[in-house]
């Protein structure tokens, strides 16, 4: 008989994430079906509507962003559209327009525009 103990399968999400490196400079619309960190430049639109958008340190966005959920600690020059959040970390820095169900904006955080809050119909 043996005393090893069953481990449960690992399982991972059906939705993958996918990342944009530092080194990379994108002009164009980004659309997708999945998470996406970004940590380069990007100038154009990005949506990901049922998704989640990342905006890592050192990434520079131009342009505006749709999803479901957005998180800035870098820059980004635009006007950002979530259905659940937006979160601006320490050093993140918007300029533009939030419309979301939820905000967070962190202290020594930058922004300037205008939110509003889209309420949730149920």
């Amino acid at each position: 008989m043996s005393t090893d103990t069953i481990r449960q399968p690992v399982t991972t999400s059906a939705v993958s994430a996918s990342r944009l490196s530092a080194g990379l400079h994108v002009k164009g619309d980004i659309t997708g079906k999945e998470d996406l960190h970004v940590d380069g430049i990007v100038e154009g639109l990005i949506q990901l509507e049922p998704f989640k958008l990342t905006v890592g340190a050192d990434a520079k966005l131009t342009g505006d962003v749709v999803a479901r959920e957005v998180i800035v600690h870098g820059s980004v020059n635009g006007n950002l559209r979530a259905r659940d959040r937006i979160e601006i970390k320490k050093d993140g820095s918007v300029v533009g327009d939030l419309t979301t169900t939820r905000i967070l904006i962190e202290d020594d955080a930058y922004f300037k525009g205008s939110i509003e809050i889209d309420r949730k119909t149920a």
